[in-house]
C-alpha cells in the first residue's frame, strides 16, 4: 500500500468487466481517493487499505488530475464537494484520458450525490459511475471494483462486509445456475450455495446450460466452468451474451489457476468475474454477494 502526499498541481456494467480484465493478473489495484478534509482522507485510507490496494490519497481537483496524469486508478473514491473542480468535470477529464473509461468512479460523502451522479452518467456515458452512501458499502463497492479476494481483506474488513450482507441469509432466495461437466463439483458447488440459502439448478454441458437459462426466467447467476468438453465455458458465456434476455446476468468463470490468459479470454467471452481452482467457498460467498446483493 502506497500513500502520496499531495500533488503538484497538473492536469456500466460493461465498463466494470473492462476494468476486471485489464488488472486480472495484477497483483496491485491502484485507488484514487479525492477528498478535501486531510482527516476524512485518513479515515478513508485506513477503511480502505489493503496490501493488494495502492492507495493514492489527494485534497483537491488539481492533485487529483496530477495524479491521474502518472497513473490512471481502477478506482476513484470522490468527495463532491472540491474547492477547484466539479465532479463533472473530474469525470469528463477521466473519459478524455482513454484508458480511465474503465475506471469506476464512486460519489461519496454527498447527501445529494445521487443527484450528480445522474448527471454524470447523462453527460459521460462511457464512465462506470456510483453514489455511495456509507462507509460500508463504499468498502463493499471499491472491493467490488478493486476485484479483491476476500482472502486479502483484513478481519475488521471482512467483519464489516457480513455485516453489511447480512450473513449467510444475505444470498437466500437467489437462484444460481452451475454449469460444470464433473458432477462432483457441482456437488461441492451446490452444497456450499445451498448453505446460504441459494437455490441451485444445474447443467453438465454448455448446450444443457444455455437450455436451462431458456427454461428458468428468474436465475440470478451462473458460475461456469470452463474446461467442459465440445462447448466450453467460454463458448458457452459467447452465446449466452447473444441473447438480449441474458446480457446482464452475472456469469462467473471458474479457471484453472496455471491458466492464465484463460482469464482474460473468459472476460472478453463476456463473464463477469472469474474463480481460480480450487474454488475458495468464502471467497465464492463473497463474489456472490458483491454482485447480487446491492
Amino acid at each position: 500500500m502506497v500513500i502520496t502526499k499531495p500533488l503538484a498541481t497538473g492536469e456500466a456494467l460493461e465498463q466494470t468487466v473492462a476494468a476486471i480484465k485489464r488488472h486480472a493478473d495484477e497483483a496491485t489495484r491502484e485507488l484514487l481517493i479525492v477528498e478535501p478534509s486531510a482527516a476524512r482522507r485518513e479515515q478513508l485510507v485506513a477503511l480502505l487499505d489493503g496490501p493488494d490496494v495502492s492507495v493514492t490519497a489527494v485534497g483537491t481537483g488539481a492533485d487529483a488530475t496530477a495524479a491521474l496524469e502518472r497513473r490512471f486508478p481502477d478506482c476513484l473514491v470522490l468527495n463532491p464537494h472540491l474547492p477547484d473542480v466539479t465532479p463533472l468535470d473530474l469525470a469528463k477529464r477521466l473519459v478524455a484520458g482513454g484508458p480511465a473509461r474503465t475506471v469506476s468512479m464512486l460519489v461519496h460523502g454527498d447527501p445529494d450525490g445521487e443527484d450528480q451522479v445522474e448527471a454524470i452518467k447523462r453527460a459521460v456515458p462511457g464512465l462506470t459511475v456510483k453514489d455511495v452512501r456509507t462507509e460500508q458499502r463504499l468498502l463493499d463497492q471499491t472491493a467490488l471494483y478493486l476485484h479483491r479476494r476476500f482472502g486479502d481483506l483484513s478481519p475488521a474488513q471482512r467483519r464489516i462486509l457480513s455485516d453489511l450482507h447480512g450473513g449467510s441469509r444475505a444470498l437466500g432466495g437467489k437462484k444460481a445456475l452451475i454449469v460444470d461437466d464433473d458432477i462432483r463439483n457441482i456437488f461441492a458447488l451446490t452444497s456450499v450455495l445451498e448453505e446460504h440459502h441459494m437455490l441451485v439448478v444445474s447443467a453438465e454441458n454448455g448446450r444443457d446450460a444455455i437450455k436451462t437459462l431458456q427454461a428458468y426466467a428468474d436465475i440470478d447467476v451462473v458460475v461456469m466452468d470452463i474446461m467442459m468438453p465440445q462447448m466450453d465455458g467460454m463458448e458457452t458465456t459467447r452465446q449466452i451474451r447473444l441473447d438480449p434476455r441474458f446480457r446482464h446476468v452475472p456469469i462467473i468463470a471458474v479457471t484453472a489457476k496455471a491458466m492464465k490468459g484463460d482469464r482474460e479470454k473468459c472476460i472478453e467471452a463476456g463473464a463477469w468475474d472469474y474463480l481460480a481452482k480450487p474454488v475458495d467457498p468464502e471467497e465464492l460467498v463473497a463474489m456472490l454477494r458483491a454482485w447480487l446483493v446491492r
